[in-house]
């Protein structure tokens, strides 16, 4: 994938959640579909920091803290967001958390909801823990593009928006590197007062 030596090395953590996948019954999809699309969407070197896990609290949270400790700046999960019972991602990321940004969990489930009506089953939430923001995402990888990237304008709908629009202003204002989006992939949003471009 492309990337700029010149902009900012950025830290991201992926997490997958998930039984079936950590015990080897499956290939987890989750970490290749969300490494894919992150690197299609940014310039920026990346450092990744990677973790599969069982559906278990203390193991989530675990991984979640250890991510925080090296210093990424973003955390991805994938998996463990629904109704069931074993589904407990949510509840591992609230309790790591230190400020809850609920508008991310609220946009995943509205572009969901142009799919399927059962997206108002979805528990996604976002935290931010001292200079990192997570962000639980879907187990799917069709899910993991639509939510991070949005829908595109068609006839019979306007454009709507997905949640990566406003990750790297929030990774600003918490104190992380400049994330330099290919905006031909993915589109992002400053305010105009915000600093521009580092990418020379």
């Amino acid at each position: 994938m492309d990337i700029d030596p010149r902009c900012d090395t950025l830290k991201i953590g992926l997490l997958s959640v998930s039984d079936r996948a950590s015990s080897g019954v499956y290939e987890d999809k989750g970490l290749p579909a969300l490494r894919t699309w992150l690197s299609h969407a940014l310039w920026n070197p990346i450092e990744w920091h990677e973790a599969l896990v069982a559906d278990e609290i203390p193991l989530i949270k675990e991984q979640l803290l250890l991510m925080c400790e090296k210093g990424c700046h973003l955390v991805l999960t994938t998996g463990g967001t629904g109704p069931a019972k074993r589904d407990v991602t949510p509840e591992a990321t609230l309790a790591v958390g230190d400020k809850e940004m609920p508008g991310f969990g609220e946009q995943m489930r509205q572009i969901s909801l142009n799919f399927v009506p059962t997206a108002i089953l979805s528990r996604q939430v976002a935290v931010i823990k001292d200079q990192t923001l997570i962000i639980n995402l879907p187990g799917q990888p069709k899910s993991i593009e639509e939510t991070l990237g949005g829908l595109p304008e068609s006839p019979t709908q306007k454009r709507v928006p997905g949640i990566f629009a406003a990750v790297p202003y929030c990774v600003d204002l918490i104190g992380g590197p400049y994330m330099e989006a290919k905006e031909d992939f993915c589109k992002v949003h400053r305010p105009k007062n915000a600093l521009h471009s580092k990418r020379i």
